[in-house]
């Protein structure tokens, strides 16, 4: 079951390739950590409203589980494939080394489409793929977490599904859950919030005041929406958003409060009243110093890279930027943190989470945040350290630390014969 020579995998292993050979990786620890440990492919036959039975398909990949359990989402989507969900996995391994965190990667996808399917609908699904995944997950196995098209509701009734099966409740199985069921405060927010984290330190680094920073950002979802508040609020100037239907862009500076209560009324930032249209194209040549890419893979290309004019982008999605734009970036000076750093606020809190339910402890909204920003300072410091003492770009940095650190535990383990 290798489909893993898609584009999207092939991304990750030029940026794998290039710090392994830093490291001088050696090539046996080379082939395993390039190879998912587990790739589940299930077929889950729901009964429709309409009577007919459809049948799903569904994925499970744990990729490495070295330095604990599997840790990764569970997204919804017409386009989901198994390259995506390994390639997914496969980066999460790489986010919760550079965190520090003992989780491995894990990611899951169904081919659906739920805004076309009913509650009823998307709850049988659920169960049924859980129940054909329940020997391959568990708190201490693997844990899902909330992704594309996937919330709360879904994870409570994976919790739910998977309990009914054990006999008991366990609410450590998964993440991103109701605070009522075990999940954690700051959740929500988290991957945003370690956005703005990364942003303001990388901006220290860079010498740029945030006070009057013009910000552009791609994607008003979880992250984007939750990154332009937190931005907003230490004084940057978000002159620009852009989503799945179309932009907006306010030279003085946009009303995030205001362009929120919009959002949540129509779904999109596209028609708010007191800005300028704007396409996505645009927004990637945009005049601004901070360039937040929050959206979908591969939005900055060579196609556009020679349009920026940001000092500093940080990718608040998975894999935004492609490796040919990366290196003309670079080139030119500009500093850009990458994703398996900037976006890891979501797999830390779920970290919390997860040790929260374990010990039926559970920290305030402020232990949070607090935690969050410790962990965030320390790693993006690790990977400024590395990529100082390598002369390497910051994303080149962030895979030697991931992967030095998974290679040595590795060894250590030994190889089970």
């Amino acid at each position: 079951m290798t489909t893993t020579g898609g584009s999207i995998f092939d991304a990750m292993l030029q940026e794998f390739d290039g710090a392994a050979r830093i490291l001088n990786l050696e090539p046996g620890i080379w082939r395993i950590l390039t190879k998912p440990k587990r790739q589940i492919i299930v077929h889950c036959p729901v009964q429709m409203d309409s009577g007919e039975i459809e049948v799903f398909t569904g994925f499970r990949v744990q990729y490495n589980i070295a330095l604990g359990p599997a840790k990764g989402g569970i997204r919804y989507h017409p386009d989901v494939t198994l390259d995506e969900v390994t390639t997914l996995a496969a980066w999460m391994s790489w986010k919760c080394a550079v965190a520090h965190i003992p989780f491995g990667g894990g990611k899951g996808g169904i081919i659906c489409d739920p805004t076309k399917m009913s509650r009823r609908e998307v709850e049988a699904l659920t169960r049924r793929y859980v129940a054909e995944i329940i020997d391959a997950i568990g708190p201490e196995k693997d844990v899902p977490a909330p992704d594309v098209n996937t919330d709360a509701q879904v994870m409570a009734w994976v919790m739910d599904t998977y309990s009914m099966h054990l006999g008991h409740t366990s609410t450590a199985v998964v993440t991103g859950k109701p605070l009522e069921l075990g999940g954690s405060l700051g959740r929500r927010e988290a991957t945003g919030r370690r956005v703005m984290l990364t942003t303001r330190e990388a901006a220290k680094h860079v010498g740029l005041d945030l006070t009057g920073a013009r910000v552009a950002i791609q994607g008003f979802g979880n992250v984007g929406s939750v990154s332009a508040e937190l931005l907003a609020a230490l004084g940057a100037k978000i002159v620009a958003i852009a989503d799945w239907k179309g932009g907006v862009y306010n030279d003085a500076g946009l009303d995030i409060a205001a362009l929120l209560d919009h959002a949540k009324i129509h779904r999109t930032v596209a028609g708010f009243a007191r800005a300028d249209p704007l396409t996505n194209e645009a927004l990637f040549g945009l005049d601004v110093h901070i360039l937040i890419p929050a959206a979908l893979e591969n939005q900055i290309t060579m196609a556009n890279a020679g349009s920026i004019k940001a000092t500093l982008v940080v990718e608040g999605a998975n894999g935004p930027t492609t490796p040919e734009a990366h290196r003309h970036l670079h080139e030119r000076g500009v500093f850009i943190v990458p994703d398996i750093l900037a976006n890891i606020g979501g797999v830390t809190v779920s970290y919390f989470e997860w040790v929260q339910d374990r010990h039926g402890y559970f920290w305030t909204e402020r232990e949070v945040n607090e935690r969050l920003e410790q962990k965030l300072c320390e790693a993006f410091h690790d990977v400024l350290q590395t990529s100082v003492k390598y002369r390497v770009d910051m994303r080149t940095a962030a895979y030697i630390v991931a992967i030095g650190r998974v290679a040595a535990v590795t060894r250590m383990r030994g190889m089970y014969a």
